[in-house]
């Protein structure tokens, strides 16, 4: 579970960064690439939930 949340912690570095330059800049890969890691945030909350309802039934 501590890598899942490592990985999560770069994605929303990367989604931060990434809409920011969308935002101030009007960099449409950057929102592109913000769209992506938004899809990949979402799977890996859905990841992180099960295993952590796993892990509470211990």
């Amino acid at each position: 579970m501590k890598n899942l949340v490592e990985k999560l912690k770069e994605d929303f570095e990367a989604f931060a960064k990434d809409a920011a330059s969308q935002i101030e800049s009007g960099n449409k890969a950057a929102g592109q690439r913000a769209r992506k890691v938004s899809l990949d945030i979402e799977k890996a909350l859905k990841e992180f939930r099960k295993v952590s309802v796993e892990a509470s039934k211990k």
